[in-house]
């Protein structure tokens, strides 16, 4: 973490990670299929893949329609440093 921006891209990496899980576990609690998602969000199953990996960094907008196709409201937010797990 001594290089410069390493912490930020460790965190940005972190996010996309948990944000993939959250996505995974909704996923999964109604048995759906990454292929049914992506259908149901208008995108490919390989991107629901990468997405659920943590590999990717989603737009708002990939979020919003992934939100959409679980039935979910999106709630993006601000906390201080140090409330957040």
């Amino acid at each position: 973490m001594a290089e410069a921006g390493a912490a930020e891209a460790y965190d940005a990496a972190r996010l996309a990670f948990e944000l993939g899980r959250s996505v995974r576990e909704l996923r999964e609690s109604r048995g759906w299929s990454q292929a049914q998602l992506a259908k149901a969000s208008g995108m490919t199953q390989p991107a629901v893949a990468r997405f659920e990996a943590g590999g990717t960094v989603p737009t708002l907008a990939i979020l919003e329609r992934l939100a959409a196709a679980l039935e979910m409201s999106l709630k993006v937010g601000f906390e201080p440093r140090g409330a957040a797990a």
